[in-house]
This record gives C-alpha cells, sequence and structure tokens, in this order.
C-alpha cells in the first residue's frame, strides 16, 4: 500500500521513556520521550525541546497547574514537541512545536531548531498513547476524589517500556 506521503512501512513500537516532573511557567510537567533509539533523545533536541516549551503552556486559569508533554525523536530529521496542560478543570489544550521537518513549516532540517506548529495535529500513533493514560490519572486524582490530589496525579504515569504497553 501507498500512501500520499511515500510507502508504506511495517509498523514497529517505540521506545517510551518516562521522566521526572519539571515546574516550568507555574506548571509541573510530566515528560514522556518516545524514540526507536535505545540510547534515548539526543541532550541536544531535548534541551532546544525544553527551550520553547514555556511558548506552549497556556495562561493559567484557575485550574492547578499540571501539563504533560510528549518529546518524540522520528526516525528521520524530525523532532516534536507536544505540549498538553489541563484548563477549565476538565478540558486538554494543546500546543505543539516541532524542528527538521520543512513540511510543518520548520526552516530546515536541523532538529534542534524548533518552531511552534500551526497545524493543529494533536499527536501520532507513537504519540497518543500518553494522553489516554493523563486523562485517566486526572479523572482518578482531580475530578472523581472528594479533593482532589495533584502530588498522585503527578506520580502516575505511565511506566517505561514501549509506546504499545499499557498496564
Amino acid at each position: 500500500m501507498k500512501w500520499a506521503y511515500g510507502p508504506a512501512m511495517a509498523f514497529q513500537e517505540k521506545l517510551l521513556r518516562v521522566l521526572p516532573p519539571v515546574e516550568v511557567a507555574s506548571r509541573s510537567v510530566k515528560r514522556y520521550h518516545v524514540t526507536a533509539d535505545p540510547a534515548g533523545i539526543e541532550p541536544g533536541v531535548e534541551k532546544a525541546a525544553y527551550a520553547i516549551l514555556p511558548e506552549l503552556l497556556p495562561e493559567p486559569d484557575g485550574t492547578p497547574g499540571a501539563a504533560f508533554v510528549v518529546l518524540h525523536r522520528g526516525g528521520d530529521d524530525g523532532a516534536y514537541l507536544n505540549a498538553y496542560s489541563w484548563a477549565w478543570d476538565n478540558a486538554l489544550h494543546f500546543a505543539g512545536a516541532a524542528g527538521g521537518q520543512p513540511v510543518l513549516g520548520c526552516p530546515d532540517n536541523d532538529p534542534t531548531h524548533f518552531v511552534r506548529l500551526e497545524p493543529k495535529l494533536i499527536g501520532c500513533v507513537w504519540e497518543l498513547p500518553p494522553i489516554l493514560h493523563e486523562r485517566d490519572a486526572w479523572v482518578r486524582h482531580m475530578l472523581a476524589p472528594d479533593r482532589p490530589d495533584l502530588a498522585a496525579y503527578l506520580a502516575d504515569s505511565l511506566p517505561d517500556g514501549t509506546t504499545g504497553d499499557r498496564p
């Protein structure tokens, strides 16, 4: 089968790494890294991605300051940062950035040259598993209990493994 953008390839899950949350722009940000490389995402790509992260987070709206990101290093030159922030108590705000992917508006093939994404893509098949988990974790720790527990939410992440592993 051929797609408009090239030949179909055999699907393989990618590695999923979970890093400790960080504080960015008054938000606690849970971090997921996706890559096929067992060595992980290159430090320069990671540094460039987190440098643009404050631009991707919305202004606080009274919802507890929590977000999660998926940093994905593609198999080509591309690197993608998807930032999902909790808003309006139960909604998910999205903003993304990419580096090294001219088809998405990047000026060059440099994966450390991140720019905000204009296309409103929310993630690819390797980036979506954290969204399902984070939705359930938000309900479990923030919406269902009598008292929201932000610390429990921040501690509840997918395990390291592959993008197809689910508890």
